[in-house]
């Protein structure tokens, strides 16, 4: 059986794809990934997406999402895509624990990206109890407390400067003696009057038991240890889009993000096209990757129709 559409990941732009494609009588197939739901299933009170007066816990919001998709009778194939073959029409996906490859005339991809984590046990004991790795998602929780962010990137800077506006303190944390940021952002930073750099330093230790209380800094040239207090951390070195399965099909840029046309999300194989996450390195929110998703799936409507 060949079908329409095969939709990779169930996070909010997959959903949203999926909603769309359905509604546009494609008979979509969602394949759902190790994790479905995304990143929003370990996110806890969600306010910035449109709809909701009130929080919704984001495990609450992508079940939602699914049950929406379901209403329009959208089928779920439990299982990760561990291979796929683009370079002929139609295109074949081979899915874990399932029997038959599956074919398809058109592919989104929308599989996400991974944030990058330090990788101390005290760090996913806290995570959503003050460890974050999302200052525009989580920022508006920590008004008038002190925070950390950790790295010295663009993203780092970004954040951090975001962070100083509802922060009563900031306090950059750094490996090395200079940083990697743009020196246009990196001044920024330096010049605000709410941050601090901790130079030539690594989170030791993240403290607190039901919530973060601190952290155990270390230097990496003294090994000097030094405790700080403060609410919140915000790790910030960076994302790992999960594309390793395409590699070599799709183009994508140095980081591994999968490239989109202007005012497209088609990619660089006519009739696959990506979505969410897996193809935006700079706004990663759960609002505009259901935005790319419904692009995505009007594209491949679009597409459908032009190949008959």
């Amino acid at each position: 059986m060949v079908h329409n559409v095969i939709i990779l990941g169930t996070g909010a732009a997959g959903l949203t794809a999926a909603i769309y494609a359905a509604r546009a009588n494609l008979k979509p197939v969602v394949v759902e990934g190790m994790e479905p739901g995304g990143q929003l299933t370990i996110t806890t009170d969600v306010e910035n997406f449109p709809g909701f007066a009130d929080p919704i816990a984001g495990p609450e919001l992508m079940d939602t999402m699914r049950k929406q998709a379901e209403r329009f009778d959208v089928e779920f194939i439990r299982g990760k895509a561990e291979a796929v073959d683009l370079s002929k029409q139609p295109f074949e996906i081979t899915v874990a624990d399932q029997k038959e490859t599956l074919k398809t005339k058109t592919l989104i991809v929308s599989t996400g990206a991974s944030a990058r984590w330090l990788g101390i046990p005290s760090e996913k004991k806290l995570y959503n109890k003050g460890v974050s790795a999302c200052a525009t998602c989580d920022g508006f929780f920590y008004r008038g407390k002190e925070v950390m962010i950790v790295g010295g990137g663009d993203t780092a800077m970004e954040e951090a400067l975001f962070l100083a506006n509802l922060a009563s303190k900031v306090t950059i944390v750094h490996r090395r003696d200079e940083l990697r940021a743009s020196p246009i952002m990196g001044d920024r930073a330096k010049k605000h009057p709410k941050i601090e750099i901790a130079w030539d330093s690594v989170i030791d230790e993240i403290l607190g038991e039901d919530a973060v209380t601190g952290v155990r800094l270390k230097n990496v040239k003294t090994n000097e240890l030094t405790e700080i207090a403060c609410e919140g951390v915000f790790i910030a070195i960076g994302h790992t889009p999960n594309t390793d399965f395409l590699r070599g099909q799709l183009e994508t840029d140095e980081n591994g993000y999968v490239v989109t046309k202007k005012s497209s999300m088609a990619t660089s194989v006519p009739g696959v096209f990506a979505a969410g996450d897996v193809q935006d390195s700079v706004y990663r929110q759960a609002i505009s990757a259901a935005g790319t998703g419904c692009m995505a799936a009007i594209d491949a409507e679009r597409y459908i129709e032009s190949i008959g």
